[in-house]
């Protein structure tokens, strides 16, 4: 596998629909979460953004995972709005690839974190998930 460049960005963005709000998630009642962009889908933009950047170096049969976010979402943002996460590679900490990400909608920055990602082969990713699933 080659390895992007120090620097190198990709990104990603969308716009927010109903099913991208805090208040989708209201699985009950007492789950009152606002109608604004969830946290949960602006870390999925942002993981999707940093797999961009490492998508043009994966052999075949590989993919990119995450492996952990530290995250700060630091400002709401209204459905209908565009939002961008712009991922930065930053290095690599053993087998694991760095990325600082920054999330903004049209009004500026909503949200950024420290992602790690790792390189694995799908046939492994899927087998070790079928295996748990026949545990449970």
């Amino acid at each position: 596998m080659s390895e992007p460049a120090v620097d190198s960005t990709a990104s990603a963005h969308f716009t927010v629909a109903p099913s991208d709000l805090a208040s989708a998630l209201n699985l009950e009642p007492a789950d009152a979460f606002p109608p604004v962009f969830a946290t949960s889908r602006m870390v999925a933009l942002m993981e999707l953004a940093a797999s961009r950047v490492l998508r043009p170096h994966l052999r075949e049969g590989e993919t990119s995972v995450g492996v952990s976010l530290d995250v700060a979402h630091s400002a709401a943002t209204p459905p209908g709005a565009t939002v961008t996460a712009t991922a930065r590679f930053v290095g690599r900490e053993g087998k694991l690839f760095v990325f600082e990400v920054l999330a903004a909608d049209n009004a500026g920055e909503i949200g950024r974190c420290t992602h790690k990602r790792a390189i694995v082969t799908v046939e492994r990713l899927v087998g070790g998930a079928a295996r748990r699933g026949a545990k449970a």
